[in-house]
């Protein structure tokens, strides 16, 4: 028998969240968000979701739909996407030599009745299915609960402990090797590029909706283009450690740059040409 997700509560450390990771590949913090906020989120989407079509083929979900630019058409999801133990916990967990990280994507997924359960895969297979060194971790994954998460309504299934197996080795893995990441409204599961997880099947009458956050090392592209999902006036209204955390930061040294050298941040302020500040090396700077 697989081994169950462990479940932390909001007292939670960093340091705590993130020891769990290293050693399962995933973590529950159970009702992180408050019921308001989650209300808040879920009439903000509704719009979306009733307009978004569902997935184009069976990995997305015939059942399935997501849609994403979450920082333009659902405000109050800034409240997850830059909450601030994900972010500690995110700094701690990716690859320790970083200069700086990034959000990857934001979107909302809403499995709905008679959706099958999602193949098994790692999230940093995004990147042409290439195999990052086994103590390289690039990516952190999140999934917020706006519905509450059963087995029955399509939680999230994991393989515990599976993010220290080479590639080859996940591919032989089956839905008997995972768990439902079952958990109620205002959690999130926290989980690595690594982890090996998928949707699951949802034999109820009702939608499980949940919000998908997942964060980058600085110098890899980004899953969702930011700079197109948000319009510039939504973006120059958020605050800059967001921003940053979009993208508008040097991903390294000399990586993204704006024109003259400058730090792209300065696209928001409408900054004139000149001396500019030295390249920031966190997303809450």
């Amino acid at each position: 028998m697989p081994r169950d997700l462990q479940r932390l509560d909001p007292t939670a450390t960093a340091a705590e969240v993130a020891e769990v990771m290293a050693a399962d590949g995933a973590v529950i913090i159970e009702r992180l968000a408050p019921e308001e906020l989650c209300d808040r989120v879920a009439d903000e989407l509704a719009p979306w979701l009733a307009a978004t079509r569902p997935g184009r083929d069976g990995f997305e979900g015939a059942h399935t739909r997501r849609p994403g630019a979450l920082l333009a058409r659902a405000p109050s999801s800034v409240e997850m996407i830059a909450h601030d133990l994900v972010l500690d916990v995110t700094d701690r967990v990716l690859w320790a030599p970083k200069t700086t990280f990034q959000l990857h994507l934001t979107q909302a997924i809403c499995i709905g009745p008679g959706e099958s359960a999602q193949v098994l895969h790692r999230d940093q297979w995004a990147f042409d299915f290439f195999e990052f060194p086994a103590d390289m971790e690039v990516e952190v994954s999140t999934i917020w609960a706006l519905t509450d998460f059963t087995e029955a309504n399509g939680a999230t299934r994991v393989a515990v402990g599976a993010h220290t197996l080479p590639d080859a080795e996940v591919r032989t893995l089956t839905a008997a090797d995972t768990v439902p990441a079952t958990m109620p409204r205002g959690s999130v599961v926290l989980y690595t590029g690594r982890a090996v997880h998928g949707g699951g099947a949802n034999t109820t009458e009702h939608d499980r909706v949940g919000i998908n956050v997942d964060y980058v090392l600085g110098w890899l592209r980004q899953e969702e283009n930011q700079y197109l999902s948000v319009p510039r006036e939504v973006a120059a209204a958020l605050p800059e450690r967001v921003q940053r955390l979009m993208g508008y930061q040097m991903g390294a040294y000399a990586l993204g740059y704006l024109d003259d050298l400058r730090d792209p941040i300065r696209f928001l302020r409408d900054a004139p040409d000149g001396a500019d500040e030295a390249p920031t090396f966190s997303p809450d700077r």
